[in-house]
């Protein structure tokens, strides 16, 4: 049996015990998973507490949108944390890292692929967009993050993982598109803008982190560990799902009039605009 068909069969024989315990001897890895698991529970029930005088139906769906948030955030960690979403991956040739083990915890795509549309929710509901804009803003996110975890996950091919993550950064083009032409418009006829304005350069500057961290990280040229890399992404995680989500539900909270109408038809009941 050659060195690559070994290598490859440990690959598979890894157990989920074996995977636990290397992300448990990793300081760096295990405490940037925890850390968001106890942030996320903290934010689940302060957002419970804001959220629970709203009354009209828009602002509760922002209300239920910016909740979703650190409910998914809050299960895929711990999916994280048991080794139930992390695996071992033999880099390809062509790799920094080819054929070695590289430990990934894949299970943050799915992270994204469940919250990051639940923020765009949370914006778009909030600029009073309509539902043909929302939803080609939600698509072109889950398409971004399921094609990142390909470039992720793929072995066979060095090349194809740049391919995967190019085409990626291809439907996160189109989110930045509406986040940053279409939305601020239809936030201004909505009376939102100065919000949404802030929420939409915290969206676009966090997000403009993943794709870099995921090219100097292990996935991509390997300058970053996957515990210096997973810091990276927790960080983010926090500020572009906990602390945006918070400032959005207060702002609602205390402007529930402003946002108590609606153009597109949802969460609104047909109410005319309420003034602040």
């Amino acid at each position: 049996m050659t060195a690559a068909s070994t290598t490859a069969t440990t690959v598979l024989q890894a157990t989920q015990s074996d995977v636990l315990q290397e992300i448990q001897s990793n300081f760096l890895l295990n405490s940037s998973i925890w850390v968001n698991i106890a942030l996320a529970g903290v934010v689940i029930l302060l957002f419970v507490a804001m959220g629970r005088d709203l009354e009209s139906p828009r602002a509760k769906l922002i209300w239920v949108a910016t909740m979703l948030v650190p409910l998914v955030s809050i299960s895929s960690y711990a999916g994280l944390a048991s080794g139930l979403t992390v695996g071992f991956l033999q880099m390809p040739p062509g790799h920094a890292l080819a054929g070695q083990e590289v430990l990934s915890p894949w299970g943050r795509y799915l992270t994204w692929t469940f919250s990051t549309p639940m923020i765009l929710l949370a914006l778009g509901l909030l600029a009073d967009t309509d539902i043909a804009s929302l939803f080609t803003a939600i698509t072109m996110d889950i398409g971004m993050c399921v094609t990142g975890l390909a470039a992720a996950l793929i072995t066979s091919s060095h090349l194809l993982r740049w391919v995967f993550y190019g085409i990626s950064c291809a439907f996160f083009v189109a989110v930045l598109y509406v986040l940053l032409v279409q939305w601020p418009a239809d936030a201004e006829a909505a009376g939102t803008s100065e919000i949404f304005g802030t929420l939409k350069i915290l969206t676009v500057v966090l997000w403009l982190g993943y794709p870099i961290l995921w090219a100097l990280g292990s996935e991509g040229v390997a300058l970053l560990s996957v515990g210096v890399t997973s810091w990276g992404y927790s960080g983010l995680d926090i500020l572009a799902k906990y602390v945006f989500a918070f400032l959005l539900l207060r702002w609602v909270a205390a402007n529930e009039g402003t946002v108590s109408g609606s153009g597109m038809g949802i969460g609104s009941g047909g109410a005319a605009p309420a003034d602040d």
